[in-house]
């Protein structure tokens, strides 16, 4: 059995911890032997830490989502600034930008959205901390804010959906690139030849649990962290490289970005 880190798991949402603790022995069973649980709003943080605290290979990050930069405010940097020094999480995130939302809403302009990323990756500046990175339709920006920053402290993009040249802009930053369930989708043509071309030195792996369900689940059913296999078991499928060096490399992988001892 391979050891795995699931690099994106929302472990702290309702619908996971309803399943436990069967679903966290499958996950060990399955050789999931650890998680990054990160942050989309500040009203999730205490049960955030109060979960990670619980178990040594559960790593906490803390972040302000673009999907609820209409509720983000002032005060929620406030109390993101006071979590990151008290409870020391692993990495700024899950933080970014979203194209793909309606943009003409109060609270999810482009320039809303931006201002929300830029005081985060500030933050993560001052505290020396990697990023964890969600970009849907905004790679090139995201990639441009980064360089103008002279952002330098690497992390993860999560949930990767661009081409190869936009995938080597991040790299080139010091950023791993998440490879998740997508890569299931026979249909998923593009992804697969991503897969195919980036150096296994720049892939981690995810499932954004509970969302982002994988080829074949029923529809409702939420995708599950003991399901990470699954992602490893096709990227070998599409690589040269055997099962055991691709889950050894990638775990590497997650290991230095977010700098996990």
């Amino acid at each position: 059995m391979h050891q795995l880190i699931d690099s994106h798991c929302h472990w702290d949402h309702p619908r996971l911890q309803s399943l436990q603790p069967q679903l966290w022995q499958s996950c060990l069973d399955q050789g999931v032997t650890q998680l990054v649980v990160p942050a989309t709003k500040e009203s999730s943080f205490a049960r955030q830490i109060s979960l990670c605290e619980q178990y040594p290979n559960w790593h906490l990050a803390l972040g302000l989502h673009p999907y609820f930069s209409n509720q983000h405010t002032q005060a929620h940097l406030t109390v993101l600034t006071a979590a990151i020094e008290r409870h020391k999480p692993l990495a700024i995130g899950e933080i970014g930008l979203d194209f793909a939302l309606d943009m003409s809403l109060e609270g999810f302009s482009i320039a809303h959205q931006e201002a929300w990323f830029v005081a985060q990756v500030k933050l993560a500046q001052h505290t020396q901390l990697p990023l964890i990175i969600h970009s849907r339709k905004a790679n090139d920006r995201l990639g441009q804010l980064l360089r103008q920053l002279n952002f330098n402290q690497g992390g993860i993009v999560h949930g990767f959906s661009g081409s190869l040249q936009q995938a080597e802009k991040f790299t080139h930053l010091g950023f791993k690139i998440g490879i998740g369930g997508n890569l299931t989708y026979e249909r998923a043509q593009a992804m697969r030849r991503l897969a195919q071309t980036l150096p296994l030195t720049d892939m981690v792996l995810e499932t954004d649990a509970p969302d982002m369900p994988m080829a074949g689940q029923e529809r409702g059913q939420p995708n599950r962290p003991d399901m990470l296999p699954r992602v490893l078991l096709v990227l070998a499928e599409l690589r040269s490289e055997s099962l055991s060096e691709i889950a050894m490399q990638t775990v590497k992988n997650t290991l230095d970005a977010l700098r996990i001892n």
